[in-house]
């Protein structure tokens, strides 16, 4: 299966700062176990940021230009 990146420069880069920014806060805040699954529930946020694909705008038919 062919991934077609639907997800654009600047949102890609904004996707893998926030979601970076979100995995420390919950480390570093929250910490334990919830700031683990915290982090771990960002690692989403960054790889469709460093792949340029994300799932859920494909589901919604959302292409580039």
């Amino acid at each position: 299966m062919v991934y077609v990146k639907n997800v654009p420069p600047a949102e890609r880069v904004l996707r893998v700062v926030l979601g970076a920014a979100v995995a420390g806060a919950g480390v570093v805040m929250v910490g334990g176990a919830a700031g683990w699954l915290i982090a771990a529930s960002s690692a989403g946020l960054v790889l469709s940021g460093l792949f340029g694909y994300c799932p859920a705008c494909a589901m919604v038919g959302r292409r580039l230009k």
